[in-house]
């Protein structure tokens, strides 16, 4: 697997970043340890960073892996908004992963200017803690256009990690289009971009190969993060960016194995996605979309209405 570096000022890493969301308790697709197997078949097949987040309630998870694996990257974001927030937040994922130093710490999910402006403390903290030699590069996640540009003009920012797919799945505030200039203007300036959801959060993944070379053919995206909850989803991704031809056995087993509907546990019960389902399998239950299994054909129409990503197929 070839090594990118992140912009101008960034590390070098490997092209895909292990997404540790698909193997969280916040998904609860596999148990703890199995997560952790998962994990280090990865870093022992050459993935060399590994992504998380204080939401993904996963340090404990991660640790003795990383422990193992001292020169594997360590991202994490935070939602902190004050100084205490965003200081509390970093020391927790320090004590959390025993580390030090956190390799690349971001601010979570941050929509526009107007965001960022508001979470200005946590920002300067983020700075302080770079000079203080607590982490090493710092910036922010996005599902939006706008977040993307304003973390491009953002004082001090190193790497932005948005929402890119090839049908603009998730975006919140825009076209595909207009994310793909966003990310253009970020990286003429240098920074360092990493993409999300390649996959849709699961909707593309009956194509990957197009999913996976529309991101790699834009302009100004150095790297990615996939979430594997398997060790077959690790060979099959590995192939994918090796341009190598996966066996038969090896693409059933990850993309036709027996799948359901599953709902994240932030779902805001929106109903959106029930407006969407043509088979009328969705209701909502207690403030949150559950699912009639019996109606349910998983063409995923659904998940292309939630921003959130709160419904997938797994």
């Amino acid at each position: 697997m070839r090594r990118v570096k992140l912009g101008l000022k960034g590390p070098v890493v490997s092209e895909i970043c292990f997404g540790s969301l698909a193997i969280s308790p916040l998904q609860g697709r596999v148990s703890l340890e199995e997560g952790r197997n998962v994990l280090e078949y990865a870093f022992a097949s050459g993935i060399d960073w590994v992504d998380t987040a204080e939401i993904y309630d996963n340090y404990e998870q991660l640790r003795p892996v990383l422990d193992k694996y001292p020169e594997v990257k360590v991202v994490s974001k935070s939602y902190a908004v004050t100084a205490t927030e965003l200081r509390q937040s970093l020391e927790k994922a320090r004590k959390g992963l025993n580390r030090d130093v956190i390799d690349i710490f971001m601010l979570h999910e941050q929509e526009s200017h107007l965001t960022l402006k508001g979470h200005a403390q946590a920002w300067q903290a983020l700075l302080e803690a770079k000079a203080n030699g607590l982490v090493n590069y710092i910036g922010i996640s996005t599902h939006a256009v706008q977040g993307v540009k304003a973390g491009a003009l953002q004082p001090g920012l190193d790497i932005i990690h948005p929402l890119v797919n090839y049908q603009g799945l998730g975006i919140i505030d825009g076209t595909l289009e207009e994310m793909l200039a966003s990310i253009a203007f970020a990286a003429e300036l240098g920074i360092g971009i990493y993409a999300m959801k390649v996959f849709g959060g699961g909707h593309l993944a009956n194509n990957p190969e197009k999913a996976l070379q529309f991101v790699r053919s834009v302009p100004g995206i150095q790297a990615m993060a996939l979430g594997m909850s398997s060790r077959q989803e690790v060979d099959f991704n590995l192939a994918l960016v090796s341009n190598q031809e996966i066996p038969e056995k090896l693409r059933q087993s990850v993309l036709y194995r027996d799948k359901k509907l599953y709902f994240a546990d932030w779902c805001q019960g929106c109903g959106k996605c029930l407006a969407a389902c043509p088979q009328k399998a969705l209701y909502l239950k207690n403030g949150k979309a559950e699912v009639r299994a019996e109606r349910c054909v998983l063409c995923g129409y659904c998940g292309r209405e939630c921003i959130h990503f709160c419904l997938k197929i797994v």
